[in-house]
């Protein structure tokens, strides 16, 4: 897809102002260095902390999109080549938590693909979870009372859990479907707080015969950025 990009520097006025919070995933390749626009439009590195979310920072929203830069030196006269993922942004969206994942296949347009998730407060509440199914096959969670289908490559919504024992812990299954058979891949006691907030990623890594979950546990943020430079 071609994005109509604003040239390094662009005025304020050019794109919508957007906090963003990151997290990239990939386990044959855990880090990756990439860069977005400040406010200002100047290209500067995007916050990445391993598998974790990183603190929050400011950058603009060009034509209703999030766009991630392969590089921080971009060719005003040919920003598209510089592209690493884009991914479209409602409207209403001010607060995003972007999911980056190393692209789906070989000679894909971008180097990465993009998930996006709600962050303001009354979209993603605190005691509630996302989950994310990066396999091609069909998957299901268990948590406490919900039972919840997770389809691929999309974000599921997890209810706060409510039914948990007196150290606030419920039991926690992941499933992936083989034929007809829901087969356990993960079970595990999860402690459940009004106070936390969890994204669960289903993912495969080569020659695994079945999916693995990692979880990002978002806590109230606690990282303090790096001194300017």
């Amino acid at each position: 897809m071609m994005l109509c990009l604003p040239l390094v520097g662009f005025s304020q006025d050019a794109g919508v102002a957007l906090t963003i919070r990151a997290a990239y995933h990939n386990p044959v390749k855990p880090l990756a260095e990439l860069f977005i626009a400040d406010q200002t439009g100047a290209i500067v590195p995007l916050n990445l902390v391993g598998e974790m979310l990183s603190y929050p920072q400011v950058t603009v929203a060009t034509n209703g999109n999030l766009v991630l830069y392969k590089e921080k030196m971009v060719d005003p006269k040919n920003p598209q080549a510089s592209v690493a993922a884009t991914a479209k942004i409602p409207a209403d969206w001010k607060k995003v938590i972007a999911l980056i994942f190393p692209a789906a296949a070989a000679g894909d347009e971008s180097s990465y693909r993009m998930l996006l998730i709600n962050d303001a407060p009354t979209a993603f509440k605190k005691g509630e979870s996302r989950i994310v199914n990066l396999t091609q096959v069909e998957t299901a969670v268990q948590a406490g009372e919900h039972k919840v289908p997770v389809p691929s490559g999309k974000v599921t919504d997890l209810p706060a859990v409510k039914q948990v024992n007196d150290f606030n812990m419920a039991q926690t299954n992941f499933y992936y479907k083989d034929s007809d058979q829901w087969i356990p891949f993960t079970e595990r006691q999860l402690q459940f707080l009004d106070s936390t907030k969890r994204i669960f990623l289903i993912y495969l890594t080569p020659g695994s015969t079945q999916p693995f979950v990692t979880t990002l546990v978002d806590n109230t943020p606690v990282q303090v950025p790096p001194p300017s430079r």
